[in-house]
């Protein structure tokens, strides 16, 4: 006679329990790792900002106000790199508008603070770019609201997403001599 090999009952009882047990305990581990990811995100996000506001004003204090004779490869003209109120300077992607000497907070679609911080493969981006790309921002001047989008904070149809709950802040310097402010970010909804 053959006998018959296989698990029992209590065998695969046994590992279906174990399967649940780990499932229960790395199922909250994993939606940490999404949590710290976007504040990651956003931290390096606002590095990016940090970076951007002190190459920008480093440039324009170079080239001291001498407006550029060639026209900028990105297209746009040439900039004045005036330090003045409304300034431009040029860039390997094309023309940063300015206010004092430092990225301003400029509407969508032209090139300010989310230009000059290279949030977007677009260099004027759009919200909706700005979405592909995992970031949402509020922009009413002389503050751009940055986000990182996907927490619980996240509001807005897809393309017109922001999260004031998963942000920092970028606030254009308000006279000559004043630098940009750059808020602590807020990660309560990442």
């Amino acid at each position: 006679m053959k006998q018959q090999s296989g698990f029992t009952l209590i065998e695969l009882i046994i590992v279906i329990v174990i399967l649940g047990i780990l499932a229960a305990v790395a199922l909250p581990k994993f939606s940490a790792l999404q949590n710290d990811a976007r504040v990651a995100k956003l931290n390096a996000a606002r590095g990016s900002v940090q970076a951007a506001t002190a190459i920008t004003h480093s440039t324009v204090l170079v080239r001291a106000g001498v407006a550029d004779a060639a026209a900028c490869p990105g297209g746009g003209g040439t900039a004045n790199n005036l330090v003045g109120l409304a300034g431009t300077v040029c860039t390997e992607a094309g023309i940063i508008n300015l206010v004092f000497g430092y990225p301003a907070s400029s509407a969508f679609g032209t090139a300010g603070i989310i230009s000059a911080a290279g949030m977007s493969s677009i260099f004027a981006p759009t919200l909706a770019q700005l979405n592909t790309e995992g970031y949402g921002a509020i922009i009413a001047a002389p503050v751009t609201t940055f986000s990182v989008i996907g927490g619980t904070g996240t509001i807005g149809a897809t393309g017109a997403q922001t999260n004031a709950t998963c942000s920092f802040t970028y606030t254009q310097a308000a006279a000559a001599g004043a630098s940009p402010g750059v808020s602590a970010p807020t990660t309560a909804g990442c």
